[in-house]
């Protein structure tokens, strides 16, 4: 048998570093075994799934040298590689399940679910959704389906108390609780799949031996072994990496450090380095050295080595690491050659000289003009937002909610920033020239930058959002509460803008 394993990662945002952290893992056990590496994309959620978020995806595996065998962009004897080029597939699995009464159309309507819901909590239940709660009676349904209704289709799961026994490569058999896995949806009503249908379906039909992910997908491993059933097929082995945490033990989120692969890259760490990071998340060298190279990981490479406790992502420790590539594999024509690739080549140049060239008299000014383009953390305090008109709290709010229209902006061009965060001013009733005066300092650390549009972009996406979540911080941070507030305001904001 020929071990075969995969990455699936979702094209809805940024590249993340857990991302990376799996396909390293994957790439590992697939190369240690002479099997073959997969990637596809699981474009399932149309509304969120862009080709911008694709490509970073491929480009920031890329850089990082964690390279596939078969794939969107390489090809390879089980593609389309991409979910959404596969739907016609997905539909006759559906037909089956339906056939066999493994599966169910369910007509329910959100608002009948959310009462259905509440009417639960109410009365202290807290198992999930079964079958028996949102089949309708065989009229409802007939009437529904005639009047041309929308609907999706459900699995049957098992509606008796029990567990299912799932067994995992580095945590033995694991007993879930059937009482907490629902009736899935298989099928959205736009024709599309879930995750669960097209995971499973993908992972026969491509041969997937070994499926490695994060320990956040065990819960869903009684659906997908319950799905292998109903098909009469094997199941891959399956093996749940620890997850990555924030330095307090949570789960790592962008709120409490970087996660973008991109980010990394922009803020000039080495991809020997991060990668080297990355295989210390739960794992070591059998002779406990941490600096390695990939090339060094393969060779020692032992899956039941993983430490199921969870690595804490460290960014203070990663630098460190990241010094000691610098130092240690760079001699200083490398050096040199390294930092021409990552930021002072004559394409980068070009691209800032329009921004300052009248600001010049001297070849001198230049460096003071763009030295936040090459910084990392800007060393701002409170004092720095203290000179601006709006009071400390509103400068605040401003970036907070500047943050979140970024976060969701996936054309990072100047006249797309500029009209979003013309819309925030206007629906604050904010003037724009005041509203901007925190967010130039949050980016260039000074209101007398050029056009703060204009350096969002040069420093790219992920890097200006990184700067709005720094001064965020620096201003006192958003705790729960205030968050709490912030995203209510936000949500009104974003529904309705105020035009003036």
């Amino acid at each position: 048998m020929t071990v075969r394993t995969r990455i699936a990662p979702s094209p809805t945002g940024d590249p993340h570093v857990g991302t990376a952290y799996i396909a390293l893992f994957n790439l590992c056990f697939a190369r240690k075994h002479n099997g073959k590496f997969v990637l596809r994309i699981e474009d399932t959620d149309q509304t969120r799934s862009t080709p911008e978020s694709e490509q970073a995806i491929l480009d920031s595996l890329r850089w990082l040298g964690l390279d596939w065998d078969e794939g969107p962009d390489v090809g390879g004897e089980f593609g389309p590689y991409r979910q959404s080029e596969r739907k016609d597939i997905y539909g006759q699995y559906v037909d089956e399940l339906l056939a066999k009464g493994l599966a169910f159309k369910c007509y329910r309507t959100t608002e009948e679910l959310d009462a259905l819901r509440a009417e639960r909590k109410e009365a202290g239940i807290h198992s999930a959704l079964k079958p028996s709660d949102l089949r309708l009676s065989e009229e409802e349904q007939h009437a529904r389906e005639a009047q041309g209704m929308p609907y999706v289709v459900r699995m049957v799961v098992p509606e008796e108390a029990g567990t299912c026994a799932v067994n995992d490569m580095l945590r033995g058999t694991m007993d879930l609780d059937w009482s907490l896995v629902d009736a899935q949806i298989l099928l959205k009503s736009d024709g599309m799949p879930t995750y669960h249908l097209a995971n499973v379906v993908d992972d026969h039909l491509m041969g997937i031996t070994h499926v490695i992910r994060g320990e956040e997908w065990i819960n869903s491993a009684p659906k997908h072994q319950l799905l292998y059933e109903y098909f009469g097929w094997d199941m891959p082995v399956l093996c749940h990496l620890p997850l990555l945490r924030n330095p307090d033990k949570t789960k790592l989120s962008k709120r409490k450090n970087p996660t973008s692969i991109l980010y990394y890259k922009r803020m000039g760490f080495l991809a020997e380095a991060l990668l080297n990071y990355l295989g210390r998340m739960g794992w070591s060298m059998p002779d406990e050295r941490e600096k390695f190279s990939l090339n060094d990981m393969l060779e020692q490479f032992d899956i039941s080595r993983v430490s199921l406790g969870g690595p804490i992502f460290d960014v203070a420790k990663l630098k460190w690491l990241n010094g000691l590539w610098i130092r240690e594999d760079h001699d200083d024509a490398q050096l040199a050659q390294r930092l021409t690739q990552w930021l002072l080549n004559e394409e980068n140049l070009l691209a800032v000289i329009p921004h300052v060239k009248q600001r010049m008299e001297t070849l001198s000014d230049f460096a003071p003009l763009v030295s936040f383009l090459a910084s990392g953390q800007l060393p701002l305090s409170e004092d720095s937002f203290s000179p601006n008109k709006l009071d400390l709290e509103t400068q605040k709010k401003v970036l907070q909610f500047a943050l979140w229209r970024m976060e969701a902006l996936r054309a990072w061009e100047r006249d797309t920033i500029f009209a979003e965060l013309k819309s925030l001013a206007d629906g604050l009733s904010i003037k724009m020239k005041d509203f901007l005066a925190p967010v130039f300092i949050a980016v260039s650390g000074s209101t007398a930058s050029f056009s703060v549009m204009d350096a969002m972009v040069l420093l790219g996406p992920d890097m200006s959002r990184a700067r709005l979540r720094e001064a965020v911080d620096v201003l006192g941070g958003a705790g729960k509460k205030v968050l709490k507030r912030y995203e209510k305001e936000y949500a009104e904001l974003s529904a309705e803008p105020k035009v003036e």
